[in-house]
């Protein structure tokens, strides 16, 4: 029967950690900008030098295949 005390004096001390931590991630804004994150992946990445003198590969894209 003293587990159970334990247990629950464990199970509260874990709550109240994750209730810490979730107050101090909405005080230092990470919750601010929900629009940003969803659209991120719709948005080009930045072509390189590196990538535009490097020539697409023809065996793997076969959309390349029917412009020679």
């Amino acid at each position: 029967m003293e587990v159970m005390y334990v247990l629950i004096g464990f199970s509260l001390l874990v709550a109240l950690v994750f209730l810490g931590a979730f107050i101090w991630s909405v005080k230092t804004g990470q919750y601010e900008d929900k629009y940003t994150p969803s659209v991120r992946m719709l948005f080009d990445d930045s072509v390189t030098a590196a990538d535009e003198e490097t020539p697409p590969d023809v065996s793997v894209n076969p959309e390349y295949r029917s412009k020679e």
